[in-house]
């Protein structure tokens, strides 16, 4: 991993807690794997644990790491840097995914809530005004509050499952839509399952966690935002290729919808987009993802599943082949 990380990514009671659980090869990270005591370490690994910034662990890497038998990943998805030539040598597979899915949540349903709230246009005004609001600067509003809200959660991943369960705090009402998720799956989750069509008709808000993959980019295109109700509040803390940013904007410069964007394709957005400057739209720098403090919550999990592999215990976090085309 980025040796930089290494102690945001392990504060000292993680830490401990690796080093009473396994020996460490190299106490130090590693960001390549061609120095020579990278090259003595791998003939003897049984376990790699990687992070952001590990390097291609591919067939060749593999075949040079005999004693090889799993790959626990300290940070999200394994596929930027992970072959599929580790699971066809039976490596077994975990990463951190659902301990960065916390934050991600987290930040959805404060977007929720603040976006209901209308707070981002409103606090403009008043830093602009400098005054208190006025009943015509509601009036604007489409509408105005979390009461009977009805949110629209499309894809059921850990974070879109995390979402579910935060908007439980609400008085509101969640649709889900999911392929993968059947309706008694979605009866498990206290939702309406739906079609996306009616889910973007319906919702008050629709906030999108599904996986970037081929069949998902896209997915809220021009037709699908032309469906939403005026005053729909669109929140994107998943990837920016989902949602046609393009097609967006012109409903965001009319006012017709509001959005909290994380993400943006492309991203950032050009300098002189105008999505920078409008009242109705928030953007953040792809910040609802583990920063800082929450950084370590990775490393925990990720120790945890390196111990459960150590006691032959099965892995709570694993990857498996199969879902590698439909998860992040």
């Amino acid at each position: 991993m980025d040796p930089g990380l290494l102690d945001d990514v392990f504060p000292p009671p993680v830490r401990a807690r690796l080093e009473e659980t396994a020996d460490l090869l190299t106490p130090s990270a590693i960001s390549e794997f061609d120095s020579p005591g990278a090259a003595a370490a791998l003939g003897r690994a049984e376990v790699l644990l990687t992070g952001w910034g590990c390097p291609p662990v591919d067939a060749g890497l593999l075949d040079r790491a005999p004693e090889l038998r799993a790959v626990i990943h300290a940070a999200g998805t394994v596929k930027t840097f992970l072959s599929p030539a580790a699971f066809d040598r039976g490596l077994v597979v975990s990463s951190a995914a659902a301990a960065n899915a916390v934050p991600v949540a987290e930040f959805t349903l404060a977007a929720i809530i603040m976006g209901a709230k209308r707070v981002f246009p409103l606090a403009g005004l008043f830093r602009t005004r400098r005054t208190h609001r006025t009943h015509a600067d509601l009036d604007r509003q489409h509408w105005l509050g979390t009461h009977g809200l009805t949110v629209g959660v499309v894809g059921a991943s850990r974070i879109g499952r995390r979402v579910i369960e935060l908007l439980r705090v609400l008085d509101a009402e969640v649709l889900l839509h999911d392929p993968y998720v059947d309706a008694a799956g979605a009866r498990s989750l206290g939702v309406t399952p739906t079609d996306l069509d009616t889910l973007v008709a319906t919702s008050d808000v629709v906030t999108v966690h599904a996986p970037d993959t081929p069949e998902t980019r896209g997915i809220i295109d021009a037709r699908r935002i032309a469906l939403m109700r005026p005053g729909t509040l669109l929140v994107n803390t998943a990837r920016g290729p989902l949602v046609d940013t393009e097609a967006l904007t012109g409903h965001l410069v009319s006012g017709r919808l509001d959005a909290v964007l994380d993400v943006t394709h492309p991203e950032p957005l050009p300098e002189d987009h105008p999505l920078w400057d409008l009242p109705n739209v928030f953007l953040t720098p792809h910040l609802a993802g583990a920063q800082g403090n929450e950084v370590g919550r990775l490393g925990a999990l990720a120790v945890e599943e390196l111990a459960r592999y150590a006691r032959g215990a099965a892995l709570e976090h694993p990857v498996h082949r199969a879902d590698l085309g439909r998860i992040a």
